[in-house]
């Protein structure tokens, strides 16, 4: 395996995948759900279905997220769709980055000492593109500076780069077509309310982006879902820009602040009633379904799913990790077993390969 993580050459798998450079371009809701015994949850319509497998933020576990790498493997490792979660720079660029701040998975501290706001973070769009490339990606650190996920790639090492939304797409399509594959990508909207408070409009930016590549056609360039934590998102895709794309509403514990929405109400089988009328599908949190052990060691779950998909909605749920493992699973495999006989359509997963 040769891998060279900035721009240019890219060989992973011996010779599997190439590319060669790009331009620049553009819990208390858990309480108080039922319990539904696995016998009574397991879907009926075709028992044998294995659920979509979205890489989260690309192969995660194994590169630093949102890398060119993690992007390359997931796609090596068949992922079904590929995660980009998309905030914007200074000059309107679409970039690929989980959060607003630059603090948790770059080196941004040490080339931009004094680039902070005055609480001391270093937001995404204070910079433009140009500068954001002279910054490593790193793995993700905790709230002490300490490598989120100690045994994944060490933390100080690599030359990984902050890719835009444009060179993801063309990363995608390249490899679907060396590759002959139709993986997709998975879009995530974040934060459009702080980014219109700044005067910046990730909704419209990434919409037009999208349009350029061709994603607005009756039949875009590869699959894709659209997500977001804000329903008015969602309902503004479907109103202002008449998407006919999939939207997938993200659901999240009130305490994330993700959005003033009450996201108990929304787990509730009428609060996912409503969600139809724009919506085609729900993003919902491991937490949010399986409730840990009974007192015969048996799993519990809610009856989230099942009232989801009563609803006529797709049920994604996110996120699947080998080594961060809920309590009272033996193995990853057992987990997503179980998650397949509940009858969920997806799981968000940093090991695509499992």
């Amino acid at each position: 395996m040769k891998i060279s993580t900035g721009f240019g050459v890219l060989v992973i798998c011996g010779g599997l995948l190439s590319s060669v450079g790009w331009a620049q371009q553009d819990s208390s809701a858990q309480n108080e759900m039922p319990e539904q015994p696995l016998s009574e949850a397991i879907a009926t319509e075709d028992p044998t279905k294995s659920p979509l497998i979205i890489a989260h933020r690309g192969a995660s576990a194994y590169a630093p997220e949102h890398s060119a790498v993690a992007v390359a493997l997931a796609h090596a490792q068949n992922a079904n769709y590929i995660e980009q979660d998309v905030v914007l720079t200074r000059d309107h660029i679409p970039v690929v980055l989980h959060d607003i701040i630059l603090d948790k998975v770059t080196n941004v501290k040490e080339v931009y000492p004094e680039k902070h706001r005055p609480n001391g973070h270093y937001y995404v769009v204070d910079f433009t593109f140009s500068e954001l490339q002279k910054l490593k990606l790193t793995e993700r650190k905790n709230k002490d500076g300490e490598q989120r996920y100690p045994q994944r790639f060490a933390m100080n090492s690599g030359d990984f780069r902050i890719m835009s939304l444009a060179q993801q797409i063309e990363l995608i399509l390249g490899l679907n077509r060396t590759r002959n594959m139709n993986t997709g990508l998975y879009v995530e909207f974040k934060a459009a309310r702080w980014h219109k408070d700044q005067d910046y409009d990730v909704v419209q930016a990434t919409l037009g982006l999208l349009a350029r590549y061709g994603f607005n056609e009756a039949i875009p360039p590869a699959p894709i879902f659209l997500q977001s934590f804000d329903p008015e998102v969602l309902r503004r895709l479907k109103r202002e820009f008449m998407t006919t794309l999939p939207l997938i509403q993200l659901v999240a514990e009130n305490s994330w602040n993700e959005s003033d929405i009450d996201y108990n109400t929304m787990l509730t089988a009428a609060g996912l009633e409503t969600l139809r009328s724009y919506a085609d599908g729900v993003g919902i949190w491991l937490n949010h379904i399986y409730l840990g052990l009974d007192e015969q060691g048996e799993p519990k779950f809610s009856n989230v799913v099942q009232h989801a998909q009563e609803a006529g909605l797709k049920v994604h749920v996110y996120t699947l990790r080998a080594d961060d493992l809920p309590e009272g699973v033996e193995s990853y495999q057992q987990l997503k077993q179980w998650l397949t006989d509940l009858g969920v359509d997806g799981v968000f997963t940093d090991f695509p390969d499992l």
